[in-house]
């Protein structure tokens, strides 16, 4: 099992040098990753951002997008903007991304709500063409026919979602799946379906497939982190309790998430803060590395 830490990108009272340090210990500490989370209409820090600074604070941790709403963004700026992430930072980026179910991030971005799910299909075959430095539009003037970015790589993705559409464009274009939120139960039926139409598409090696858990590792912060947790998950309802009840406080349950995860085929794991305070970083990788 691969572990990770999430930036506080979200998270109430983070500020910029926290960022940075933050990433520096997790790289110290010995994880794996430094994933995000992220809203377009929330007062947050930037996902793909926010990465490109601490990738450059640091030098070996991997990077993830957990995820990166991808129909937000115009094809080619998304485009253009991980490919530079991706190879300023050595290929230690990790594209997570899906499609969302709030149309207020849509609204935001002045971006088609409706539409999103075929506008995500032909932005997967966009994205690899571009990475590749292959021009992928004719372009509206006589010799713009080009690419948007230099070639090199392709970026590795994670998709998100527990549809069939998900499914299909796991096995078609990613490295892998992420279960975002929901914890291991929600996502084991999916990564059943993952697994097995991996296999029939003669896709090699196996998926790698990301879990996440939201964290306090300091009880003396419980309420900070559930009115954290609450506030950020606001908008949906009912299921906002399911979540908050869902984050991890206390040893035994922080351990015993990990081999929850690992039970139903997770291949890795992030633990996202509900607290932004620095001394989170040691005392999680104190209890998970």
């Amino acid at each position: 099992m691969r572990i990770g830490i999430a930036l506080p990108n979200t998270t109430t009272g983070t500020d910029g040098p926290l960022m940075m340090d933050w990433a520096r210990r997790a790289e110290e500490r010995g994880f794996a990753f430094l994933s995000t989370i992220g809203r377009v209409p929330y007062p947050s820090f930037d996902s793909l951002t926010s990465l490109a600074a601490v990738g450059g604070a640091t030098s070996r941790i991997g990077l993830l997008t957990n995820a990166v709403l991808g129909p937000t963004y115009p094809d080619a700026v998304l485009a253009k903007i991980t490919s530079t992430l991706a190879q300023l930072t050595g290929d230690r980026l990790t594209l997570g991304l899906g499609v969302g179910a709030r149309e207020s991030d849509y609204r935001a971005s002045e971006r088609d709500f409706d539409g999103r799910g075929a506008a995500f299909d032909r932005q997967l075959e966009y994205l690899h063409r571009a990475w590749r430095g292959e021009p992928v539009e004719p372009g509206d003037f006589p010799g713009e026919h080009r690419a948007v970015a230099p070639a090199g790589n392709a970026v590795p993705v994670l998709i998100g979602g527990h549809s069939k559409r998900a499914v299909r464009r796991t096995v078609r274009w990613g490295a892998g799946w992420t279960g975002a939120g929901g914890g291991p139960r929600r996502a084991e039926p999916t990564i059943r379906e993952i697994r097995d139409a991996w296999r029939e598409a003669g896709r090699e090696g196996e998926p790698r497939l990301l879990g996440l858990a939201y964290f306090a590792a300091d009880l003396r912060h419980e309420a900070e982190s559930d009115r954290y947790i609450r506030g950020y998950y606001a908008y949906a309802g009912d299921h906002a309790n399911t979540i908050a009840e869902g984050v991890v406080r206390t040893p035994a349950a922080i351990r015993a998430i990990i081999d929850d995860f690992a039970s139903v085929g997770m291949t890795e794991i992030t633990f996202t803060p509900t607290v932004a305070r620095l001394e989170e970083v040691d005392r999680l990788a104190d209890l998970v590395l």
